[in-house]
């Protein structure tokens, strides 16, 4: 890997992280609507921009280019599948909770992601890892405050499960890379899926909108495609190992954006709970580089 792809890599993560955030606020602005509503239109933007995207591929590169390798069918239904449940989760904690602590809930995904792989991929997990990922755990407690009100719990279970569905799709991603499905077919199918998952919860629950709101949540799916893209490109740059840290950027725009806009300050058990997991997540690179070189 050059410095060049390296630096690409970085600059591709980032931004990622931006569009990931911005996206987040697009959804707090559209106001109150459903989840399932907002989450309909966030798929069905990304899926019409990765479809035309595929268009030109194949236009490009033949239909070869679509096609599925086997068994990797099983795989995007699952990657599919925690994907959306990650959406629904997320976008519930994001009408419910400021912008930073439901980002940072989303963001345990890494940690989720090597449980899953040792439990799908067999993958090993270490000691010294598997104490960053309890210690990360304890940190989104902070974060969350569980109460018996479950009204009040309801939006920090709704996080904690985003960064789970989020971490078994990263998983499920990771399986699929090592069968050589294309990216832009993971996206294309999750988009598909998720879509088509959301209309029927969606028409049970419909609410109308002003053209303002529809807005809103067109540049919502519009953001989240771009983080898609932006994570992909990033990926294909620079492996995950050496770029996945400055995804925790998302943090810090979307603890700039809610303040900003929304005039959101997390309390100091919620600031304590960003610092743990974000230290945990630096610990855990920095052990993991020092162990490859080793």
């Amino acid at each position: 890997m050059t410095d060049k792809n390296y630096i690409k890599g970085i600059i591709f993560i980032v931004s990622s992280a931006f569009f990931f955030a911005l996206m987040a606020v697009f959804v707090r602005l559209s106001g109150e609507l459903p989840f399932s509503q907002k989450a309909f239109f966030r798929n069905m933007i990304s899926f019409v921009i990765t479809f035309i995207a595929i268009v030109k591929q194949v236009h490009q590169n033949g239909f070869e280019f679509i096609k599925i390798p086997k068994g990797s069918l099983k795989f995007l239904l699952l990657r599919s599948l925690g994907g959306t449940i990650g959406i629904f989760g997320n976008f519930y904690a994001i009408d419910h909770l400021i912008l930073a602590d439901a980002s940072i809930l989303n963001k345990m995904a890494p940690f989720w992601t090597v449980i899953f792989c040792l439990l799908l991929l067999r993958e090993k997990i270490r000691l010294v890892p598997l104490l960053a990922i309890v210690t990360a755990f304890l940190g989104a407690i902070l974060v969350a405050k569980p109460t018996f009100d479950f009204s009040k719990t309801l939006p920090s279970l709704s996080g904690f499960l985003s960064g789970i569905g989020a971490g078994f799709a990263y998983a499920c991603v990771r399986k699929l890379s090592t069968l050589k499905c294309p990216g832009t077919i993971i996206i294309l199918f999750f988009s598909a899926f998720s879509t088509l998952l959301t209309i029927p919860l969606m028409l049970m629950d419909f609410e109308p909108m002003s053209l303002k709101q529809i807005i809103i949540l067109i540049l919502a799916g519009a953001s989240a495609a771009g983080g898609q893209f932006t994570i992909t490109a990033a990926y294909f740059h620079a492996p995950a190992s050496k770029i996945s840290i400055f995804d925790f950027c998302q943090i810090i725009f979307s603890a700039s954006l809610g303040f900003f806009i929304f005039d959101q300050k997390p309390d100091v058990l919620s600031i304590i709970g960003y610092f743990v997991i974000v230290s945990m997540a630096v610990f855990n690179f920095f052990w993991n580089e020092k162990h490859k070189e080793g």
